[in-house]
């Protein structure tokens, strides 16, 4: 079991004030909290060891090719990669999707199709239905059923009617936090010879990310959003579709041999890595992984999970507020409307009363517009250094703001 009140210790910005009133801090699904081991770890590096990587011979460049090289083998193992060369370092999931929309677009041929979900964040639905319109591609969106969960018959039916070159599909929900069942969804894919791409975003705190067990051919996550600095993230590739790509991001360090009429490529994974990767960041990554095997990534599961099923307790004891969605699985987030009040001012008057939350369209038009035509709604993620008594205390501010809102 965790011990709360140890963790929190580990993260000094959660002991601050804002507006004369203690923070709670409930927006951990847009970027969580880093922890001091993470932040000591890159504060080590810039101190000690700071050198471009791959590039030198000196003592300090040979340091930080050495870090860089270990964390992305901390990465293949947090994920269960069969091989490092499977890891590309990226700015983080949205980058990691672009790249891969671009350098699959290559590949695809008129008239076959590409398919998402109507829960996507615009990072794993703008990429593709771009790709789509560029090639001359079909670009479906399969639905949802009434509880929030995807219509994996419909999703089936989206396969059989067209041809399908690739699947992406979030893990986890970034509004309703539905976890989807990323391995059925992947075994009725292949079955209908499309590949599979994975947003796990969302999921890597949360879920177990098993990319073999899923059996995924691409999956892309965050660091931010597991403790890491912004500004990193991963791209995995089953080695035989990584060596099916060509790059389109050119420069540095991913070439082997450059000359006037021709140029080659480096080996996996540098050959996507063009220019000075961001090692730091990678350093830092390596370091959150370090921080939640530490921890127990079950007991965090667990932890959350809890924090998660009481927030819906608690959220749903107010009156006129509706949370979205149902789903049969739920992590990292909820989303909720209140009738008469607009999610913008909830969220501004609890944050002078000192709960961070979030409102907007959480960069999920599609499904807030179409699915559950919604404008916008107030989110509240936890994570694993929120209590109870924190959840506790944002129900009770949620009440005096509505009160006020409704007068």
């Amino acid at each position: 079991m965790l011990n709360v009140e140890a963790v929190r210790d580990d993260f000094p910005v959660l002991e601050q004030e804002v507006f004369g009133r203690p923070l709670v801090y409930l927006d951990s699904a847009a970027t969580m909290q880093m922890p001091k081991p993470v932040l000591d770890a890159v504060v080590r590096h810039y101190t000690h060891d700071n050198a471009n990587v791959h590039r030198g011979i000196h003592a300090l460049s040979e340091r930080s090719t050495r870090a860089l090289e270990d964390a992305r083998e901390r990465a293949r193992a947090f994920i269960n990669a069969e091989s490092a060369d499977e890891v590309v370092f990226t700015s983080g999931t949205t980058g990691s999707l672009n790249m891969l929309a671009d350098m699959w677009a290559q590949t695809m041929r008129p008239g076959t199709a590409i398919v998402v979900t109507m829960m996507e964040h615009h990072a794993n639905f703008v990429p593709w239905q771009q790709a789509c319109a560029r090639k001359g591609c079909a670009f479906c969106a399969a639905p949802l059923d009434a509880n929030g969960d995807i219509d994996l018959a419909a999703f089936e039916e989206l396969l059989e009617g067209h041809d399908v070159s690739l699947v992406s599909v979030a893990h986890v929900s970034n509004v309703l936090g539905t976890v989807n069942p990323v391995r059925a969804i992947a075994a009725l894919a292949h079955a209908h010879g499309a590949a599979v791409v994975v947003d796990a975003a969302q999921s890597v705190r949360h879920e177990r990310v098993d990319v073999r067990a899923i059996d995924c051919d691409f999956l892309a996550f965050s660091g931010h959003k597991m403790g890491a600095p912004t500004g990193i993230g991963v791209l995995y590739g089953k080695r035989a579709m990584l060596e099916r790509l060509r790059p389109v991001r050119f420069g540095g360090e991913m070439v082997e041999d450059v000359r006037v009429g021709k140029t080659t490529f480096e080996e996996l994974p540098l050959r996507f890595e063009a220019g000075t990767p961001n090692y730091v960041g990678a350093i830092g990554l390596a370091a959150a992984i370090d921080y939640l095997e530490q921890m127990g990534r079950d007991n965090v599961r667990a932890y959350e999970h809890e924090l998660l099923a009481y927030a819906e307790q608690r959220l749903g004891e107010i009156d006129g507020l509706q949370v979205l969605g149902n789903p049969q699985h739920r992590a990292g987030c909820l989303s909720f409307t209140v009738e008469g009040a607009h999610p913008f001012d909830i969220a501004t008057l609890a944050d002078k009363l000192g709960i961070a939350l979030r409102s907007g369209n959480q960069c999920a038009q599609p499904l807030l517009y179409e699915a559950y035509d919604v404008q916008s709604i107030t989110r509240m993620s936890p994570a694993f250094y929120n209590t109870m008594g924190e959840i506790d205390r944002a129900v009770d501010v949620l009440e005096y703001v509505l009160k006020l809102l409704h007068r």
